[in-house]
């Protein structure tokens, strides 16, 4: 049995409940302004660069498994367009590069 501290439960229960009405908010938000076609086209490319900025610095620490298996995802994502199928490949394959 696991023992959980009451006020990390509380904790984390109030960061989940802080991020879905943040992420509610912006929907509703969004659904009632008129975007301009080039707010809608920085909207779209916004989870790829969230996705670079996350990844980049660990690149730059990294060594050749981290480089190689990016490598693999920039193919993976431009055969597929798909960002998470693209993410999971890379996750695989740092893991891979790394046993070997």
């Amino acid at each position: 049995m696991i023992d959980l501290d009451p006020l990390v439960v509380g904790v984390i229960a109030g960061m989940v409940l802080v991020t879905y009405a943040t992420k509610v908010g912006g929907l509703w938000l969004l659904g009632r302004i008129e975007l301009s076609e080039r707010a809608e086209v920085g909207l779209e490319a916004l989870p790829g660069a969230i996705i670079v900025a996350i990844v980049a610095p660990e690149l730059a620490g990294g060594g050749p498994p981290e480089w190689a298996a990016a490598g693999l995802a920039a193919v993976v994502a431009w055969r597929t367009d798909n960002l998470l199928v693209s993410l999971a490949v890379a996750m695989a394959a740092v893991l891979a590069f790394r046993a070997i």
